[in-house]
């Protein structure tokens, strides 16, 4: 296969990521993301067109910013490289189809909410309403059929609604109110493999959630919110891009 469209789309998924990280940051601040230049979060100078190459920027200055030689954080290099290699995995997996657009946007909703929920611990109503219509609609476009589509619909109900329970039942303790929708965009989005999602997440998250308590310092008590945004969005696109079957991991586990 040819790995010119591939590197394309992960050129566009890195920029689009940088764009990404600009709409968070303002969204938090209530700024336009539409218009005014972007400037250095330390020393507040504006930012040149060199200083914006995605990925290449952070290498090239050393992970410094240039006016000021404050060390920047590797979280946006990060996400573009990220992005980037989800937009080209997402382009060898669906070819170019009408479904196709409508992934690169749910992908690049699903990384604003991550990012959102890592910076502020809360998914926005904005961005998670986006998010959800157009999962729906890389869902519908995705299906072999609408029948399909209606029972990967039930299925996304099903599990959004198993989250809201937790939340109800837990008055708010073991899983925030936005999880429920974002896990329903998520199965929306994956389709068939939004069960396999679902249980690679709280995998996921009990494997970070070990690591959290082991290298917290001894004596010291479990303490402020994990955001679980990460875990989910992790869990589904693990599912959906390997199509792995925790089911058949499970059923050969010896004595099962």
């Amino acid at each position: 296969m040819s790995l010119f469209f591939p590197a394309v789309f992960f050129v566009f998924g890195a920029i689009v990521a940088s764009f990404v990280g600009v709409l968070v940051a303002r969204l938090y601040t209530g700024q336009s993301f539409v218009v005014g230049r972007s400037k250095c979060d330390a020393c507040g100078s504006p930012l040149t067109s060199l200083m914006l190459v995605p990925i290449f920027s952070h290498l090239a200055s050393g992970g410094r910013a240039h006016c000021c030689g404050t060390h920047l954080s590797f979280l946006s290099p990060a996400t573009e490289l990220l992005l980037g290699v989800l937009f080209a995995f997402g382009y060898v997996q669906l070819g170019f189809t009408v479904a196709l657009p409508f992934m690169f946007l749910s992908l690049a909703l699903l990384t604003a909410l991550v990012l959102y929920d890592l910076a502020h611990q809360i998914l926005p109503t904005s961005l998670l309403a986006a998010f959800v219509l157009s999962s729906a609609l890389t869902g519908f476009f995705l299906a072999p059929s609408p029948d399909e589509f209606y029972t990967s619909a039930f299925v996304a109900l099903l599990i959004g609604g198993s989250l809201m329970l937790v939340h109800l039942l837990s008055h708010g303790r073991a899983m925030g109110f936005s999880d429920a929708p974002f896990v329903f965009g998520l199965s929306l989005m994956v389709g068939p493999a939004a069960l396999s999602g679902f249980i690679f997440s709280f995998w996921i998250g009990a494997v970070i959630g070990i690591l959290i308590l082991l290298k917290r310092p001894r004596g010291s008590r479990m303490g402020g919110e994990v955001p679980f945004a990460p875990f989910l969005a992790a869990g589904f696109l693990l599912a959906y891009f390997t199509q792995w079957n925790p089911f058949i991991f499970i059923a050969s586990l010896p004595g099962l």
